[in-house]
């Protein structure tokens, strides 16, 4: 493991970036605003999933192949963001129908948790960040396998510590949707459009394929 001042860098940088609002936040939170509580919180955990797989991937030099391999980079890169514009267009497009306790069920969790699972998974820069962020902490006289296990679920624990917060502050607002149908309304939009431009964000923004 590294040293205990380089773990304090470690933790302190890793938090930093857990509270920067980026891409997870905010699944999180239009989750947490479509279906209460119960869909924020599933969705953080498909996200700490999602991101734990990254972490095995990266440990055992899978994620090496997103950083050499352009191909393999724009796939998944590409992959996932069409599946949040998905998401996005189908929530616009589905019926305006009254709030039920339905949106509480197992199932809907359920899916909440599969779909939060598959946006990370689907998510190259999480990745090309463990690649790049967590070497620098490793101790290469120690066991490398195990320090990135270690020190990337330190990460996906922080992320998802914030994106309860977020599911435990925007559940609520769900719930008043449930007799307000203009507001319904308004909400799917802003759901819908959050998505679609989350899809964006993920196909267009920074951090291309290193040549």
């Amino acid at each position: 493991m590294p040293e205990w001042t380089q773990l304090a860098v470690y933790l302190s940088a890793a938090l930093i970036l857990a509270i920067t609002p980026g891409p997870g936040i905010f699944y999180v939170l239009t989750r947490s605003l479509k279906g209460g509580r119960s869909e924020g919180y599933a969705s953080a955990v498909g996200t700490a999933i999602g991101g734990l797989f990254h972490v095995i991937a990266a440990a055992v030099g899978l994620s090496a192949i997103l950083m050499t391999s352009a191909l393999a980079f724009s796939i998944v890169k590409y992959a996932g963001a069409a599946y949040l514009v998905y998401l996005g267009v189908r929530t616009i497009l589905e019926r305006n129908a009254a709030f039920t306790d339905e949106a509480e069920t197992p199932s809907k969790g359920k899916r909440a948790l599969y779909q939060g699972i598959l946006t990370e998974v689907l998510n190259p820069k999480t990745a090309l960040f463990f690649l790049a962020f967590i070497p620098q902490f490793i101790n290469p006289d120690g066991a490398i396998v195990a320090q990135f296990v270690i020190l990337g679920s330190i990460s996906v624990f922080l992320n998802t510590s914030v994106d309860v917060i977020v599911a435990t502050l925007a559940g609520p607002i769900g719930y008043q949707l449930k007799t307000r149908s203009r507001l319904r309304k308004g909400q799917q939009m802003f759901t819908g459009a959050s998505l679609i431009a989350l899809g964006a964000y993920v196909a267009f923004a920074g951090g291309e394929q290193a040549e």
